[in-house]
């Protein structure tokens, strides 16, 4: 009788395992359905999996409605909507139905659904603009402002917006010229050659690709452009420009010998790059630049670099003007409140130094942590961290949407996962979200944990925040090494959240993204037998490799940790290159650290391993004791 019954178990088992794997296989044909845009395919694996009601089946029948959207009629998508309302896809199906309505200009239909929508969505918002404009609202042009000056492309359907504005007079010459210095700046060269398109300036696409890759061959053309039309200066302002980056003191006196054919206005943009460019290199003649442009000239990077300036120069007046100085918006970033305290404190403004500082403690990133720092033995408080209880992530774990990002990893559709999670998870409260993240670290999902537990406003989790997944590894070959294990963890979270198939869009692989030609000069340095390019993605050689190059770039900048992070990024040469010949402030030094991405990322870094030293249980020194003072490395080390 027990084998009987058992047989019975075993049969039943096996027909669930059948019924599984086919489902999974029919999934999976009718995603390659969908690809090959096959609605007859598509809708007999949608027949399959509706009998055998399939986790993933909203996604099925999603695509069968995305190709059906622009055949259906309004009743057919509103069933739908009704159906799915509780899911992802009635929102994407939602945004595709306004983006058809608007391409056939049913203007009607279009404003009736607009208010069910609830994402962003820059090609919609453009959309409704042209819609409000051709049904007569005037005030709709002039919003479209706000997605007409930035520097990245915008959704092709946005030119429409924009012709409207153009022809209107709501976007005038000077706000394309305005954008196209922008998009110059920022390196976007396609955007700014389709602005000189939309001026109708086509013959100067070539002039912009020669000011680009050989600006002093542009400025000493035999028949140059003329400086007596407004393309003709802009060209000369970029070439020079770019002259500045390779030759300063060559552009600077090509620039004083024409400044004069230029208005005030395009002067001062003109000496605003040369002070920037002298204030990234720490050039002592960069404050005499920013003399020649007035506050009214002045740009969120220009203050910034200004403010830089003065904090490498210990100048705390000209600190605290020049933020005061910044839009509104502006001062209140987290850089400027802390350095705005710090220079309060400086001139004995303890009271409103205090003031800045105690706000501040209260975000748990690198500046709360140097304001709490500053304060010293007057915070004492300490957050509480909330552990969700086993209901709670069950809880979570349970939810129809949660079951299909289980099932979608399950599968390898790790990017649909992905998406699906961040959906599921978008009105969690606080405690939701950690009971998320504690699902995500048992699924092995560190990147996904960290990205969660981070959510939180009032209640937080450190443990979820600074998971230390591979322990073992870390602090074997941190000890091997000689290196700081709390600053392994620090670097290794924000290099790749510890996701194993991390690879960057340079290359740079595994947890602690190595570059495969950096990982072949430290496998040979260290003679690691047997090395192979695939081993890259090898977690133990991965952290091995790591590991190792920490401890040479520590070596080389003299054991500054800050450094050591820096030439981790952006290189050991670079870091040598940005060094004061005076000792200076840790904290002065990062903030004055010219590439954007690596200043961030020794700020992240350090903060991390403050809370990573907490975390180990080895906290010895604050965050500003970990900075500390910097000064310039042995060039015999450094040029190893």
């Amino acid at each position: 009788m027990r084998f009987l019954i058992l047989l019975i178990q075993l049969f039943f088992i096996s027909v669930a395992f059948a019924t599984e794997q086919s489902a999974d296989k029919v999934f999976l044909k009718a995603q390659q359905s969908y690809q090959a845009r096959d609605l007859i395919g598509l809708e007999q694996s949608s027949k399959i999996l509706h009998s055998q009601n399939y986790v993933l089946l909203p996604y099925v029948d999603y695509w069968v409605m995305l190709l059906k959207l622009s055949n259906a009629d309004k009743t057919q998508i509103q069933n739908y909507l009704a159906e799915y309302n509780d899911t992802s896809f009635s929102e994407r199906i939602r945004a595709e139905w306004l983006k058809t309505l608007a391409k056939r200009q049913d203007w009607t239909t279009f404003f009736e659904e607009l208010p069910q929508y609830k994402r962003e969505d820059i090609a919609i918002a453009c959309y409704s603009l042209e819609g409000r404009a051709k049904k007569g609202d005037v005030i709709a042009l002039t919003e479209g402002k706000v997605y007409w000056m930035v520097t990245t492309d915008q959704p092709l359907n946005c030119e429409g917006l924009f012709d409207l504005m153009q022809k209107s007079n709501v976007l005038t010459e000077n706000d394309i010229w305005m954008r196209f210095r922008l998009a110059l700046q920022e390196g976007q060269l396609p955007l700014a050659k389709s602005l000189l398109q939309r001026l109708n300036l086509s013959a100067s696409v070539k002039s912009l690709d020669t000011a680009f890759q050989n600006p002093q061959q542009f400025l000493d053309a035999k028949n140059p452009i003329s400086l007596h039309t407004r393309s003709g200066r802009e060209l000369h302002l970029y070439a020079l420009d770019r002259l500045m980056r390779i030759q300063i003191d060559s552009a600077k006196q090509r620039w004083e010998k024409l400044a004069s054919q230029f208005s005030e206005e395009e002067s001062a943009q003109m000496w605003k790059r040369f002070a920037i460019y002298a204030a990234r290199h720490h050039d002592s003649n960069a404050l005499g630049m920013y003399a020649r442009v007035k506050t009214q000239y002045m740009d969120k990077e220009a203050f910034a670099w200004k403010v830089r300036v003065a904090l490498w120069g210990k100048d705390w007046s000209l600190v605290k003007n020049t933020i005061a100085d910044m839009s509104i918006e502006q001062q209140e970033e987290p850089v400027w409140r802390y350095w705005k305290a710090r220079a309060y404190k400086a001139q004995n403004d303890i009271p409103k130094a205090n003031q800045l500082l105690l706000a501040l403690t209260h975000e748990r990133n690198y500046y709360g942590l140097l304001a709490e720092d500053e304060l010293g033995d007057m915070l004492t408080a300490t957050p509480i961290n909330y552990v969700p209880t086993e209901v709670e992530v069950q809880q979570i774990q349970n939810q129809p949407a949660m079951q299909r990002v289980l099932e979608l990893q399950r599968i390898g559709l790790k990017w649909e996962s992905r998406a699906e999670w961040s959906w599921a998870t978008r009105d969690y409260d606080d405690k939701q979200l950690l009971a998320a993240a504690e699902l995500a670290v048992r699924q092995g999902w560190y990147d996904v944990a960290i990205n969660t537990a981070e959510r939180t406003k009032s209640v937080h989790n450190y443990t979820l925040r600074f998971p230390t997944p591979y322990r073992e590894t870390v602090t074997n070959f941190s000890k091997d090494y000689g290196v700081d294990e709390a600053w392994v963890y620090g670097l290794t979270r924000q290099e790749s959240r510890f996701n194993p198939s991390a690879k960057s869009g340079v290359g740079a692989a595994g947890v602690m993204q190595v570059m495969p030609e950096t990982a072949a000069w430290i496998a040979k340095r260290m003679n690691l037998g047997g090395y192979r390019q695939d081993k890259i993605h090898q977690l133990d050689t991965n952290v091995q490799l790591g590991t190792y190059y920490l401890r040479y770039t520590l070596d080389m900048m003299n054991g500054q940790t800050p450094l050591a992070t820096a030439a981790y990024n952006a290189g050991p040469g670079r870091v040598k290159n940005w060094m004061s010949d005076q000792p200076i402030e840790g904290a002065i030094y990062i903030e004055n650290i010219p590439i954007l991405e690596t200043r961030a990322y020794v700020q992240k870094v350090m903060a991390n391993t403050y809370f990573y030293a907490y975390r180990l249980g080895t906290k010895t020194q604050s965050l500003k004791q970990r900075l500390g003072v910097i000064t310039k490395t042995n060039s015999a080390i450094a040029a190893e």
